[in-house]
């Protein structure tokens, strides 16, 4: 493996093991069921490293959570939650030591269950990451009433949790498949079975090919074939970590009898990696959000979806993540781009508005607004998209947020027209 200049980091990690894990309602089962995936991964974790991968995370994502907690007041289901964490830390004992396990309970699907969950994610955070998958009607048009119920949820986090960090674990989903294996947006849907995803951690990779190409050093005669051949770099950098990657899963799939559904070949950022931003200067473009942006993010978009010999679940595309971002804050400090940009980009790759900082005296309406109108995108072009805001209680845009999260940077807050 390869290491990033003075840094001396791996180029890929292993960002997610994640298990999707059906719960039923007999909370005395409930640490067996999630001991198998402990032992899946712990097996998991153990290849990947003889192989040179580190794994940061062992994410497992429930069925709806209204199927197996008792949601009929909130004290009711925030007993259930406290068997649930007993449950889960019961099953974490044996898994690999210093190893991650974050949990989603899966989507809320009501407004009775929308209700339940600014209490819920407060009082339990990272063991409680919750979705909302909200779909459009017979003329294409957004469900308002669930986006105006979304948003409320949004609020609600942003004045009960501390900073407003609550909304990390919250996102309302558009078109997303089920089994994401990232958080918050991933859920187990009706009638699907137990099976596990992998998602990986690789910009500094697609950095480190990138750069010795000089892409924006090229001739406009040049351009089609450079970026053609620079596409093919990439795909087969990433296809030599993956296959290795693929054939354990595979091995430890058919050892464990949990199916492998696949891999997400997202570059997932995060505050220690080098910044997606850095990808669109190899490319030629001068900062993000200067002309160029949409193409070069239409560009990687396609490189991870070209990746062969692999189910690709997920997104599989480019996400674009404000506060987990170091270069994507910096940039937003600097005024490169905007909301309307983000949901521009979101067009040709992904994630939608995920992780933003707004306002936060930002109405309701505007918020419901904004996810009606990323949910749009996602219906009208058939690409997963999700909405994930950070209402900043007494900021204002132009402001730097007050995070002491280890997921999130700070950034300065966007205004919300």
């Amino acid at each position: 493996m390869g290491s990033t200049g003075a840094q001396s980091r791996p180029l890929i990690k292993v960002r997610t093991v994640t298990n999707f894990v059906r719960l039923g309602r007999r909370s005395a089962d409930w640490s067996d069921t999630l001991s198998k995936p402990v032992a899946l991964a712990s097996g998991l974790v153990a290849r990947f490293s003889a192989l040179g991968y580190d794994t940061q995370t062992l994410r497992i994502v429930t069925n709806p959570f209204g199927e197996f907690l008792d949601c009929n007041s909130v004290e009711t289901v925030l007993e259930s939650l406290a068997l649930l964490k007993s449950a889960t830390e019961s099953a974490a004992a044996a898994a690999p030591e210093g190893l991650r396990i974050r949990l989603a309970v899966g989507e809320a699907r009501s407004a009775a269950e929308l209700e339940l969950v600014p209490r819920m994610i407060k009082e339990f955070g990272d063991l409680c990451n919750i979705c909302v998958n909200i779909g459009i009607d017979q003329a294409g048009v957004v469900d308002a009433n669930m986006c105006d119920l979304a948003a409320k949820c949004v609020e609600e986090l942003a004045q009960s949790t501390i900073r407003g960090e609550g909304n990390f674990n919250f996102t309302a989903n558009f078109a997303c498949p089920e089994c994401i294996p990232y958080f918050p947006a991933g859920y187990l849907g009706e009638g699907s079975q137990n099976s596990f995803a992998i998602g990986l951690e690789h910009p500094d990779l697609l950095l480190a090919v990138l750069e010795p190409l000089k892409l924006g050093e090229v001739t406009a005669e040049q351009r089609g074939d450079a970026w053609s051949s620079a596409a093919a770099h990439l795909r087969d950098a990433m296809e030599a970590h993956i296959r290795p990657l693929v054939s354990a899963a595979q091995e430890l799939s058919e050892s464990h009898g949990i199916a492998f559904s696949g891999l997400d070949s997202s570059a997932a950022p995060s505050k220690d990696v080098v910044s997606i931003c850095k990808l669109f200067e190899a490319l030629g473009v001068p900062h993000f959000g200067a002309s160029g942006t949409v193409e070069a993010a239409a560009f990687l978009t396609g490189v991870f979806k070209s990746v062969r010999d692999v189910n690709l679940v997920g997104f599989s595309g480019l996400m674009l993540t404000c506060l987990e971002d170091v270069g994507m804050a910096s940039a937003a400090a600097a005024g490169q781009y905007d909301i309307r940009a983000l949901l521009q980009y979101s067009c040709v790759c992904g994630i939608g508005l995920d992780c933003v900082p707004i306002p936060g005296s930002t109405p309701r309406a505007k918020i419901a607004a904004l996810m009606r109108d990323t949910g749009t995108l996602a219906f009208r072009y058939n690409k997963p998209l999700t909405v994930r805001l950070f209402p900043c209680m007494g900021l204002e845009p132009g402001d730097m947020t007050a995070f002491d999260s280890d997921d999130l940077c700070n950034c300065t807050v966007f205004k919300v027209e």
